[in-house]
């Protein structure tokens, strides 16, 4: 498992969400998305196979404490690249180059993610005639990309990401470079309000989801 992150900063993450409920709140739930991605990571994979890339300070970020806590069992690399498709490109080599295995990144705007859509992609790029496994987002992204083999990742960095149409750009990609690609279950990531209010009821009883309510009663 391959988690991309950046630690949850006020002003540095969520600029989109800060704008409906402040900066502060904003990292918090970004902290809150993130902690619950890696515990939903953490049940399908063992220490050993758990790698996060991570951009930023965990001394300045929003539950700082908490995440480093649940860092454990976890190999910890810096973000390498100066855009965001060579940061993923980058991230998959290495995390593949430690767990000597498939990898199967995330990002941690998915707190609603489960056991079993994470089974679900594993299962998927175990099969022989599996290469790549992507799952799109409704806005036209993704939030799941499993590889059999990171030379399938290394044309990400020519990919234009945060449009509405990376899922495709990055599925054309992937085909162009002979990967035999599965399609994952689609997924909502949060990048506003709606979003957040509609991920946190997929995601009862999660830290995000709790954190979501916090945030409605402090902005209403």
């Amino acid at each position: 498992m391959l988690v991309l992150a950046k630690a949850p900063v006020a002003g540095q993450v969520k600029t989109r969400l800060a704008v409906d409920v402040g900066a502060r709140t904003a990292a918090d739930l970004a902290a809150a998305s993130l902690l619950d991605t890696l515990a939903a990571c953490a049940r399908v994979a063992p220490p050993g196979h758990r790698v996060v890339a991570l951009a930023g300070d965990l001394e300045q970020a929003a539950r700082g404490r908490a995440i480093r806590a649940a860092l454990a069992g976890w190999a910890v690399v810096p973000q390498r690249g100066e855009d965001l498709g060579s940061r993923l490109a980058a991230a998959h080599v290495d995390a593949a180059e430690l767990v000597r295995a498939p990898v199967v990144q995330v990002g941690m705007d998915t707190p609603q993610l489960s056991d079993t859509q994470l089974h679900d992609v594993i299962s998927a790029l175990e099969h022989p005639r599996c290469d790549a496994v992507l799952g799109p987002a409704p806005d036209g992204g993704w939030w799941v990309l499993g590889v059999a083999s990171p030379r399938w990742t290394v044309g990400l960095a020519d990919v234009a990401m945060s449009r509405a149409d990376t899922g495709f750009r990055t599925w054309e990609m992937l085909r162009r470079a002979g990967a035999r690609v599965r399609v994952a279950a689609t997924l909502q990531d949060v990048d506003t309000a709606g979003d957040a209010e509609e991920v946190s009821h997929h995601a009862v009883g999660s830290r995000f989801a709790a954190a979501w309510e916090c945030a409605k009663r402090v902005t209403a």
